[in-house]
């Protein structure tokens, strides 16, 4: 699972004194610097101490930063290499009165609600340039930070953030990943009073909440909303619950748009897996794709594992097949082709855990692919019904397409759609 920004923010502003000028921030800083007042500004690439480079003043670092130029000012450091709140840390120990973190090029738009020992704001990549570009500009560059306060509602969320890992599976290419997004930025939750919010050794307070990001966050979430599925659902498999998850999960954004990453660039499944998750429509997802506990075994003799090491992860010993096991055609919610040819046909199973209903299958074809499925159409008269289906994949012209191309497989009897990502590289 990977993490995504949600629409919940700590904002706030750093403002100018020339022509109102004012960015947006984010931070959970709880010490304010008095009201409206301003305060001289300066890059801490200037702050530097007399045995430091510039590049590990800019960044914060450890002893770079000299205490004579930077007391009484805010200080702008550079995100990157060392822990964001340990760059607050140095300032407050080189006597700054606050910190504006701005984000580096690679950072871009993503910025984060850390709990910092000063009174800082967390600003992206273009509002950094400006901030540096006014301080260039001015003999004396002043500014004042305001208390964050939490905004509802921002948009475009989610997003994905920059931390997040991405795709392709370098393990199992033939298997989509990540699975699924989940809100996993700035996320306040309950804290655990054995360290300090910023988990370093200099943080001394304690705090019953706190704003954390990552995985760690991301987790939660999906797993909160297994437990729920298996309470509705007790007789569901694992399998099935994921596939839930997944083929209800959304691509495009609170303004309708395509999911972008936080660069502002639109993301793709090597982003979000399958999308973003939807707790509610996972309740109710119409057909599911179920895996036993032999395909998973199969899976690992795909992967080259040996009967004895497989017997550590089964019941029973445990031969594997002696035919080749295509995993193109691995029952999962997503179909990944990571060595197309040209041509590949593959199958699935779907089963009904809705209501008696008949679907009807639409693609969005990869680019310079074609695809087909047969039968196009499925009728289920039961609950637990399942019935199979072959997808054909022909390439229309491979040019010179050398990445990754998607596209994506929806089941639909207008009520449900269960939509199955397709991820194709040409071999």
């Amino acid at each position: 699972m990977k993490e995504a920004y949600r629409g919940q923010v700590l904002q706030q502003r750093i403002c100018f004194n020339r022509n109102n000028i004012s960015f947006k921030g984010e931070s959970l800083s709880t010490k304010p610097l008095p009201e409206n007042k301003l305060f001289p500004l300066m890059s801490a690439a200037g702050a530097r101490a007399a045995n430091a480079s510039v590049e590990n003043a800019l960044l914060c670092k450890a002893g770079s930063l000299d205490p004579e130029k930077v007391k009484g000012k805010i200080l702008v450091c550079l995100r990157g290499i060392n822990a964001r709140v340990d760059k607050g840390q140095q300032a407050a120990l080189a006597g700054a009165v606050g910190m504006v973190l701005a984000n580096n090029k690679d950072s871009g738009n993503e910025i984060l609600a850390d709990p910092h020992v000063l009174p800082a704001s967390h600003i992206n990549y273009t509002s950094g340039v400006a901030i540096f570009k006014y301080i260039n500009s001015t003999e004396y560059p002043v500014a004042y930070i305001t208390l964050p306060v939490t905004k509802i509602g921002t948009q475009p969320a989610p997003v994905v953030a920059a931390f997040s890992s991405k795709g392709p599976n370098t393990i199992a290419p033939d298997i989509l990943k990540p699975d699924i997004t989940a809100p996993g930025v700035s996320v306040i939750a309950a804290f655990t009073e054995a360290q300090g919010p910023t988990n370093q050794d200099f943080d001394r307070r304690r705090v019953l909440f706190n704003s954390i990001s990552g995985t760690s966050m991301s987790c939660p979430h999906v797993s909160g909303v297994v437990g729920l599925l298996k309470t509705l659902h007790p007789t569901w498999s694992p399998a099935s619950i994921k596939s839930a998850i997944m083929t209800t999960a959304m691509t495009r954004d609170n303004t309708m748009e395509p999911i972008l990453n936080a660069n502002h660039t639109k993301a793709s499944p090597f982003s979000y897996g399958a999308g973003h998750i939807r707790p509610n429509q996972a309740m109710d997802p119409g057909l599911v794709y179920d895996l036993t506990n032999n395909d998973y075994l199969n899976f690992l003799c795909a992967l080259g594992y040996s009967d004895k090491q497989i017997s550590t992860f089964s019941d029973t010993p445990y031969e594997c097949p002696t035919k080749p096991i295509n995993l193109a055609s691995f029952n999962y919610p997503s179909i990944t082709v990571p060595k197309f040819n040209g041509t590949i046909t593959l199958s699935r199973t779907v089963k009904n855990v809705g209501s008696p209903g008949t679907y009807e299958v639409r693609i969005r074809n990869p680019t310079g692919v074609s695809v087909s499925v047969e039968p196009e159409k499925l009728e289920f008269k039961k609950i637990g019904e399942e019935k199979a289906f072959t997808v054909t994949l022909e390439g229309e012209d491979k040019g010179g397409m050398k990445d990754y191309v998607f596209g994506e497989l929806i089941w639909s009897d207008r009520k449900h759609h269960v939509r199955s990502p397709i991820v194709v590289k040409w071999f």
